[in-house]
């Protein structure tokens, strides 16, 4: 943005001690859009205060996550909300100038490596084992326990960097995956897991299945390591846990409500007084897409 004399003025009040005044700077550079973020950078560049720098980084995320949250509404409102676009958009709260065309291509490298070992003759187990066996031994992809202090494991941009993710992320990378190869295995909510199913179900008939969907599920696939789980194990879990298997748990995800998922625990990773705003921030994120 072409720096205006009311610009220059602006950013010569940034470091104003006066709250009040400061208060009314930044509420006008952000109204003014995030056309002004390269204005702001520059800026920082050349600011040599610690505490005057901490000002112009808040502005620059204010500006970003204003921006961001246009995103998703926008994706939101699509008539089919695609879900590595929803899980990108997560990545960029992290990494606002993420290039997701490196993203792209690593997710077309695994999608043509499954196709290429998938056929019409294979049973639905079968086509599981190849798409599990190429992410899990060829790739080395690996599940770690869910860790609030390592925010990176819930993005998807770092599982495929690092091959190593926890079980809502490694699920996300396991579900673009199959919608690419038209695999229908979808996220079910069953508790205190993230858990992936496999349903006899034929592309396009989704919106057809049974008020209890559970006898249409095949089996069961655990994200964080391919391991597959049969109705009998699953039986088994519910009566551990004390929780009757109702038809609700059995039902598939939307892709907003993997999303809403996925912001909710990614925000808990920021839940401390340090970063209070970013767990706010996600939060309110997700409470748009519920809205």
């Amino acid at each position: 943005m072409e720096e205006t004399r009311e610009i220059s003025a602006l950013f010569h009040l940034i470091d104003d001690p006066d709250i009040e005044v400061y208060s009314t700077v930044s509420d006008r550079i952000l109204s003014l859009g995030s056309n002004i973020i390269p204005n702001l950078e520059h800026l920082w560049e050349n600011t040599p205060e610690e505490a005057v720098q901490e000002r112009i980084e808040l502005l620059i995320h204010r500006l970003q996550y204003c921006e961001l949250s246009q995103d998703f509404a926008r994706w939101k409102a699509l008539p089919e909300p695609d879900l590595l676009a929803g899980a990108l958009l997560v990545s960029k709260f992290r990494y606002p100038d993420l290039q997701v065309s490196q993203v792209l291509q690593d997710i077309e490298k695994m999608r043509r490596n499954i196709w290429l070992e998938l056929n019409n003759y294979l049973t639905p187990l079968e086509q599981t084992n190849v798409l599990t066996t190429i992410l899990y031994n060829y790739y080395h992809l690996k599940g770690t326990d869910i860790n609030y202090s390592e925010p990176n494991d819930f993005l998807l941009n770092n599982v495929l960097e690092s091959k190593k993710g926890n079980a809502i992320s490694n699920g996300i990378l396991y579900l673009v995956l199959c919608d690419l190869l038209d695999i229908p295995i979808r996220a079910i909510p069953i508790p205190r897991q993230h858990i992936l199913a496999y349903f006899d179900v034929e592309q396009g008939q989704w919106d057809a299945l049974p008020n209890n969907p559970s006898n249409r599920i095949s089996f069961f696939i655990d994200p964080m390591s391919g391991q597959v789980y049969s109705q009998k194990d699953v039986e088994t879990y519910f009566r551990r846990i004390s929780v009757p298997p109702t038809a609700h748990f059995f039902r598939p995800l939307t892709n907003i409500r993997i999303i809403q998922i996925l912001l909710e625990e990614f925000a808990r990773c920021f839940d401390n007084d340090s970063q209070r705003y970013k767990y706010e921030e996600l939060m309110q994120l997700s409470q748009l897409l519920g809205e």
